[in-house]
């Protein structure tokens, strides 16, 4: 097992590997298949990871956006079908990869003054229809990939619709790409769960603030709409309640722990990084629910500069507690409501965050350096 060896794929590997054991003959084949594309597409996103974005993908200023087609084949990026600006297509994959990747820029432009995903203007690239029956979709290190499900097979026997089909696939891969340029987080054990529940958090943020959601009234599942009706599931994972997402005789049950007492310690999925991320995933709706409101606003700011400005490549759960923590005290107030929500948040998964009060001031003549270790901060990535 290498730290850096998965490319960012939306679908667990664990759901694809009960459907190869247990799914009809048709739905093995193609779950092997995705398995042994993600396989061979390993280490792609790491070789990428070091580059400036202006390397592969230059934008002319503001959203800029780019959907291509595959045509069922793997070469990428493949023919361009929509650029910026242009009317819709008769293709409802082009729009819902669009209009998603459109989502998604707004949200993190216009509520967190971020410019595009790497921070620096960088044209959003997408591509669908790739391959035939792929169950999957995917951030490269520079662009989205879309499978299209099952669409192959019959209708009695498809689990799983086009990747496009929900926002917060789209928001859940592209944020994956925010994490490449900030805190790059290892995709290994604890730090690779954080990755992808970082990558949770603002794909459900994308959603709710396409449909104008308060905290409360959002579902908090992650692909809403993905799963067929063949399937007994909602989605994929429930940040409300890890674990009940789905129970079906060809996908399994959800793993996932809402609790460090449920740690799943495992050597698959790059140590549980899909597994275990439920349990951050769950502070993240408890203190999102217990602060009100839009969940983007407060919620989402302190989960934001904490990625881009705190966490590090191998921050753990305990880590992410305590900063986010330390961040709700600098953005709304020591003692404050936010700071209390968060701390709540962690407690109800079995976190108890570090500094009950807040910062001591520094030390006369002390050197940022100390003020940074006495914070229990990182230096900022910005």
């Amino acid at each position: 097992m290498h730290k850096h060896s998965g490319i960012n794929c939306f679908l667990p590997p664990h759901i694809l590997k009960n459907i190869a054991t247990k799914g009809t003959e048709s739905q093995k084949t193609l779950a092997i298949d995705t398995l042994k594309v993600s396989a061979q597409m390993r280490g792609q996103r790491q070789a990428l990871a070091d580059f400036s974005a202006a390397t592969f993908r230059v934008a002319v200023g503001g959203k800029d956006r780019i959907v291509y087609d595959a045509k069922n084949g793997s070469g990428l990026p493949g023919t361009i079908v929509r650029k910026e600006g242009d009317a819709p297509s008769v293709d409802v994959a082009v729009n819902e990869a669009y209009d998603g990747s459109g989502t998604t820029y707004d949200l993190f432009n216009d509520v967190y003054k971020r410019n595009s995903i790497d921070g620096s203007g960088m044209r959003i690239d997408s591509t669908v229809h790739y391959r035939t029956g792929y169950d999957n979709a995917f951030w490269n290190g520079e662009q989205m990939v879309y499978g299209d499900g099952d669409e192959n097979l019959p209708v009695d026997e498809r689990l799983f619709n086009r990747f496009t089909i929900a926002m917060d696939i789209i928001g859940h891969e592209l944020t994956h790409g925010v994490t490449q340029f900030e805190a790059k987080l290892t995709y290994f054990q604890q730090p690779g769960a954080l990755n992808e529940s970082m990558s949770d958090v603002f794909g459900s943020l994308v959603k709710q603030y396409q449909l104008a959601q308060t905290a409360a009234d959002a579902d908090w599942i992650i692909g809403a709409g993905l799963l067929t009706e063949n399937v007994n599931g909602v989605g994929i994972r429930s940040m409300k309640a890890p674990g009940t997402a789905y129970d079906d005789p060809v996908l399994g049950k959800d793993p996932q722990p809402a609790h460090m007492k449920d740690y799943v310690e495992t050597i698959s999925d790059n140590g549980g990084v899909h597994i275990n991320s439920g349990i951050p995933n769950r502070a993240f709706y408890i203190t999102a629910v217990e602060l009100g409101g839009n969940a983007w606003e407060k919620a989402g700011q302190i989960w934001y500069v904490t990625l881009k400005d705190r966490l590090t490549a191998n921050s753990k759960f305990q880590d992410c507690a305590n900063l986010t923590y330390q961040v709700a005290g600098e953005l709304f107030g020591a003692g404050g409501l936010e700071q209390q929500a968060v701390k709540k948040g962690w407690a109800e998964v079995g976190l108890t965050v570090a500094g009950g009060g807040p910062p001591p001031p520094p030390e006369p003549g002390g050197c940022l350096a100390q003020l940074l270790r006495l914070l229990g901060a990182a230096p900022s990535r910005s």
